[in-house]
Formats: C-alpha cells, sequence, structure tokens
C-alpha cells in the first residue's frame, strides 16, 4: 500500500484499500449463501451502519503510522489501542456490548503493554 499512496495519495489509496474490500464482500456474499441485502434498512440504531466511515478513517491513519512510525513500532501502537479502545466499549457499554465490570488486571495489562511500546522505541 505504500507504494500505491507514494504513486497516488494516501486517500486514492485508501480508497482503493475500501472498494476492492467493498468487491471481495460481493464476491464472497455471491458465493456464500445471498443473505438479503435489504435486511440493512432493518438496522437499529441507524448509528451502527457508520462502520464504513470509522473503517475509512483508521485506514487513513494506519497508512500514515506506518509511513511515520515505521511498520513494527506502528503494528505494535495500532494493536495495543484497539485493545484498550475495545476494552473501553465493553467498560462502558457502548455499542450495544454487554457492559462488563472493572477489572484491575486489564488495566494492568493495558500498563504492561504501553511501556513495552516505550522500551520498544
Amino acid at each position: 500500500m505504500r507504494v500505491v499512496t507514494k504513486q497516488t495519495s494516501i486517500w486514492v489509496s485508501a480508497g482503493w484499500v475500501q472498494l476492492t474490500a467493498f468487491i471481495t464482500c460481493i464476491v464472497i456474499w455471491y458465493f456464500s449463501g445471498r443473505e438479503n441485502i435489504s435486511g440493512i434498512l432493518q438496522v437499529e440504531p441507524k448509528y451502527m451502519l457508520l462502520g464504513g466511515i470509522i473503517g475509512a478513517f483508521i485506514t487513513y491513519t494506519v497508512v500514515r503510522s506506518m509511513g511515520s512510525l515505521g511498520p513494527a513500532k506502528a503494528a505494535l501502537i495500532i494493536v495495543i489501542s484497539q485493545i484498550i479502545v475495545a476494552y473501553g466499549i465493553e467498560l462502558f457499554g457502548l455499542f450495544g456490548v454487554e457492559k462488563v465490570g472493572f477489572e484491575w488486571k486489564k488495566l494492568l495489562g493495558a500498563v504492561v503493554a504501553v511501556i513495552g511500546i516505550i522500551i520498544f522505541n
């Protein structure tokens, strides 16, 4: 993707990623059962349909971080950020996820991971 970004732009590159992902989803849907597409219109609450928009910005930030931090450091930060955000989503019961209680060991695990990034630098 880095080569595509250098030869075009970050948004063209990210758009290409999203377009090819969409085409892949259509092909797999075609061969795997063809569930009714109109079901997407029944999804409630409607903000749950924003995954593609969020995905575009995630793709953008991944491309930018790979270019500025390098693949290893960017991957570390991305994965640890995902773990922390996912735990926050569970902790506060966001996006329809069942709320879980706070656990010190999970916080400690996140702190250890962040210390690992600092040591990796």
